[in-house]
């Protein structure tokens, strides 16, 4: 597989999902040269245990005027990635940011017009597909034709909360964007990606607290509905994994087609002693459970060849941009709706 001799740095570690960004861009062969973050986040020695030899510096200038670092990452407090991701492109960085890449449509704007004037890249790992095999095997079998057109998502994205290990800004809508924006736009993402649909109307978008009422401005459970020209989907996300399971949420996607349906099982098979990426295929032949974990993550890949030719194959520029005006729209829709009740 080809290497790369990209060189990157990253500002804001405040989420673990830094750790997974920067490991898949090692691993293809770019080089981390330093980072920065803000004070001492409960990432911090998480981060320092996997990349032990890499430098801290105390000013991100430092890594924005550094002329040969061409990627910025950035898992910083959600409400500080718009400007730190805007900040990077004018200072000639393509960025990879964690989601939610920004949390209004005014930071939205901006990075549409950072992106139009510098000509710099602005991509999202969308973990919950980018990271997960299961899910490019599905996409393989979707593009094959498998279940012909897909016609409707199911996408469910429970969470654990671990709420004594969360720092203060995950409780506060103004800084993590609220459910919608932050664990919801996986699933938009994944639902503009599978109905190949570029554009898509918001239908419900409702939040509640169903059980966390110490945290007074925190949604643990949430949906959305939405459907394009070509499908139409719902999403279930919640704060609420049970102990006894083995992993962080027992996410899935259900992909109902013309011709067929798949169920991707992400991070564990409940009722089984294997872990996830399974993918569950029935259609007019086949009937069967099919093992994902061998298929790879091309995402990271992708992106690093877009850095470097300059094109669109990680993810389209727009798609990006579509994800996130989405799921502002339905968390803005949903606080309204809530802020009703109120009166």
């Amino acid at each position: 597989m080809r290497e790369f001799n990209v060189k990157f740095g990253i500002i804001g570690i405040d989420h673990r999902h830094i750790y997974t960004q920067a490991q898949f861009l090692i691993e293809l062969g770019a080089e981390l040269v330093g980072w920065y973050t803000e004070g001492s986040p409960t990432t911090l020695e998480g981060f320092i245990k996997r990349f032990p030899k890499v430098k801290r510096f105390t000013d991100p200038r430092t890594l924005l005027e550094d002329q040969n670092i061409q990627v910025i990452l950035t898992s910083a407090v959600p409400s500080e990635r718009a400007k730190i991701s805007i900040s990077a492109m004018k200072h000639g960085k393509d960025v990879m940011s964690d989601k939610p890449g920004c949390l209004s449509f005014s930071d939205l704007e901006q990075l549409r017009q950072t992106v139009q004037q510098t000509g710099r890249i602005w991509s999202i790992d969308f973990s919950e597909r980018f990271e997960v095999p299961a899910v490019t095997l599905a996409s393989q079998l979707v593009s094959e034709g498998a279940i012909g057109d897909v016609i409707h998502t199911l996408g469910l994205g429970p969470h654990r909360l671990n709420a004594n290990s969360r720092p203060n800004w995950f409780f506060d809508p103004n800084k993590n964007g609220g459910i919608l924006a932050d664990i919801g736009s996986h699933q938009i993402d994944q639902f503009l990606y599978f109905t190949k649909s570029e554009r898509a109307e918001i239908t419900l978008a409702s939040i509640r607290n169903m059980g966390h009422k110490e945290f007074t401005n925190f949604s643990d459970f949430g949906e959305i509905s939405l459907r394009s020209e070509k499908a139409n989907g719902y999403i279930r996300l919640d704060w609420f994994t049970p102990d006894a399971l083995p992993t962080w949420g027992d996410g899935r996607l259900f992909l109902l087609g013309t011709d067929g349906s798949i169920e991707i099982r992400k991070y564990c098979d409940i009722g089984s002693e294997e872990e996830g990426n399974y993918v569950y295929l029935t259609n007019g032949t086949k009937y069967e459970k099919i093992y994902g974990g061998n298929a790879g993550c091309p995402y990271f890949y992708n992106f690093l060849v877009d850095v470097v030719e300059r094109s669109e194959t990680a993810m389209p520029q727009e798609h990006a941009f579509r994800v996130m005006e989405l799921a502002i729209e339905a968390q803005e829709m949903a606080d309204g709706e809530k802020r009703n009740e109120l009166i």
